[in-house]
Order: structure tokens, then C-alpha cells, then sequence
């Protein structure tokens, strides 16, 4: 018995630090050009038309700044449970835009990891990545609530 719960406590050792090191490359890296270029990725952000003009701006200002910080803290493995249910919440929200822009027919890029606002077109695969991306984060923060509440057993 001792030898099955060893398993399992290392299987979610590795899983929960596989999925952290994932999603803060992901939201590193797609942070990285957007804060190089936010006059670009605001234009990418107005192409969604989802949000009034006065804050386009302050978006592509804050978002990928905030993706930053977020990868952060994923990387270097502080606050996760607020740093999972983020990831988890903009992954979510994410895809929500992608549904939301190909059930228009919009035909825009994604500016997900680049501020090129005709860059990477958004698609039925750029819809199928982010959902695993969703996957992943939701996921990470199963295992962050589950680490959370073993350390509180114990």
C-alpha cells in the first residue's frame, strides 16, 4: 500500500509541476512581443470588437503585462492558487473570443503570440490549441486545489 500512495503523490508532483512549467512558458512567451509592440497588439484587440474604444488601449496595455507577472508566478511556483484560477479564467476567456469571433466570420488574427494584429489568423486550430491550453490550466488548478488540500490534512 505504501508503495501505491508513493505513485500517486509522485504523479501529482510531476504532473502539477509539468503543467505549471507549461502554462508559464505559454503565457511568457505570448507576452513577450505584445509588450514590445502595444501600439500593434491594441490594434489587434480593437479587431475583436468586443470592447468600447477607451479601453482598447488600456487592454493592450495591461493584458500582456499581466500575462507576464502571471508566468511568472507560475514559473517560480508562488500564489498558485490565485496564479492557476487567473491562468484558468484568461484561458477561458480566450477561447470565449475565439468562439465568439469565428461564429461572426470575422476574418482577424488572434494576437495571441504576437501583437501582428494580421499575424496568426484565428481558426479552427488556433481554437483547438487554445482549448488545450484551457485544459492544461484547468487542470493545474485541480492539482493546486488538490496539493492545497493534502498540505491541509496533513
Amino acid at each position: 500500500m505504501p508503495q501505491k500512495k508513493l505513485f500517486y503523490d509522485t504523479t501529482l508532483t510531476l504532473g502539477y509541476h509539468f503543467t505549471r512549467l507549461v502554462m508559464a512558458c505559454v503565457f511568457i512567451y505570448a507576452s513577450i512581443d505584445k509588450i514590445l509592440h502595444p501600439d500593434l497588439f491594441a490594434e489587434a484587440v480593437n479587431n475583436y470588437q468586443v470592447l468600447p474604444g477607451y479601453l482598447v488601449n488600456l487592454t493592450a496595455l495591461i493584458l500582456p503585462w499581466l500575462e507576464l507577472i502571471l508566468g511568472f508566478c507560475l514559473l517560480i511556483n508562488r500564489w498558485m492558487a490565485g496564479a492557476s484560477a487567473l491562468a484558468a479564467g484568461l484561458m477561458a476567456l480566450f477561447v470565449g473570443m475565439i468562439i465568439f469571433n469565428l461564429a461572426r466570420g470575422l476574418d482577424i488574427g488572434c494576437g495571441c503570440f504576437s501583437a501582428a494584429p494580421d499575424g496568426n489568423p484565428v481558426t479552427l486550430l488556433t481554437l483547438l490549441r487554445d482549448i488545450s491550453f484551457l485544459i492544461v490550466s484547468l487542470g493545474l488548478a485541480g492539482l493546486v486545489l488538490v496539493k492545497n488540500t493534502r498540505r491541509h490534512l496533513i
